[in-house]
């Protein structure tokens, strides 16, 4: 065989490898579209599924046309409102949780291991105990607050000494301010029978009574920890492989932790803050966006922003069928739909390791 004839396989090869990344790259476009259609979709049961029963096509009419009617005010006052609540807290806990699990290579890792949950919660407690707050507008931010000052505390504590911040001392950083809060948390409702009874309500995690206004102040800390995030992206490939790989392909370290550490903030805290702890979304998601792109941070990123808010508005859906004419907070139905995912996803393998 001629030298020429060796290779060629190599040559055919070597143009092969592109067109098949060009494919991958188009299949995972195709399933960003297919999974934003199924976002539109579930978008659209939520404003039209509710307590009240209401025709799909009055819904559809007003939805376009407001005409102050009483469906109208139900829909654009209250379920609208609620919809785009939803949109933002689950694409800040899909990111949040993405980032976590990339940002310390563990595969356990949810939104609220660096303390920004417990921040949150404290900031509400204060505010129901100490200040006599007893609006969801006003625990925004409180919590908010809170989540900043816990998240501030963890990468102090994370990053003292001569090392920079690592994975495993953020994380042991994260467990010792989580505990300090709880147990700050548990002295105080426990001592204010008035402020346990206020925080009860607004710990179990929900979309309900949230008006525009907690959406737009949301809106602007989704917007930039989202941008943040997404940004991120490459360096969270780099980082995959360990942070001397990183730094050998060029990636600051610490910079891209820090950014990724305020990102998880801003999105976690907005998320927390608006409709309180809601669990399993930030820790399941990326799971299931892992096993659609793989180890790609950019695609996981992108399908765990969309495929999060798919879960928390279907739950939000899911929650008021099931407790009809009442309804079920959506922060408990993720939590029943999370477990036993999480738990199937968990029994395999490589969806463990990162």
């Amino acid at each position: 065989m001629s030298v020429e004839t060796q290779a060629a396989p190599g040559r055919a090869g070597s143009k092969a490898v592109p067109g098949t990344r060009r494919s991958v790259a188009a299949l995972r476009a195709l399933g960003l579209l297919v999974t934003l259609a199924a976002l539109v979709v579930v978008g659209l049961l939520s404003v039209w599924v509710g307590t009240r029963g209401i025709p799909f096509t009055s819904t559809w009419s007003v939805l376009w046309q407001p005409d102050g009617s009483e469906t109208s005010v139900i829909i654009h006052e209250y379920r609208i409102p609620r919809t785009l609540l939803a949109l933002l807290v689950g694409v800040a806990l899909g990111l949040s949780g993405a980032l976590m699990q990339s940002l310390t290579r563990n595969p356990l890792a949810d939104p609220g291991l660096l303390g920004v949950s417990l921040g949150a919660s404290t900031g509400v407690v204060v505010a129901i105990a100490f200040f006599g707050v007893g609006t969801a507008l006003g625990y925004v931010w409180f919590a908010f607050l809170g989540a900043a000052v816990a998240s501030v505390l963890v990468y102090v504590l994370g990053s003292s000494g001569r090392t920079l911040a690592t994975p495993d001392r953020l994380v042991v950083a994260g467990a010792a301010v989580t505990a300090v809060l709880f147990a700050f948390n548990s002295a105080v409702l426990l001592l204010n029978p008035r402020a346990f009874d206020q925080f009860r309500f607004w710990t179990v995690g929900s979309l309900a009574g949230r008006n525009m206004d907690i959406v737009l102040i949301a809106l602007p800390f989704v917007v930039v920890g989202l941008l943040l995030a997404l940004g991120l992206g490459p360096s969270l490939n780099a980082l995959a492989m360990g942070d001397q790989v990183g730094r050998a392909l060029g990636v600051n370290v610490g910079r891209t932790r820090v950014l990724g550490a305020v990102a998880v903030m801003l999105l976690c805290g907005a998320a927390t803050a608006a409709a309180g702890p809601v669990g399993f979304v930030g820790l399941v998601v990326p799971h299931v966006a892992r096993f659609v792109v793989g180890a790609d941070q950019r695609w996981m990123l992108a399908y765990s922003m969309l495929l999060a808010p798919v879960l928390l508005i279907g739950a939000d859906v899911l929650g008021r069928v099931l407790g009809s004419p009442g309804e079920v907070q959506v922060g408990i139905v993720t939590a029943f739909l999370g477990a036993p995912l999480f738990i199937a996803l968990c029994r395999r393998r490589k969806l463990v390791m990162l």
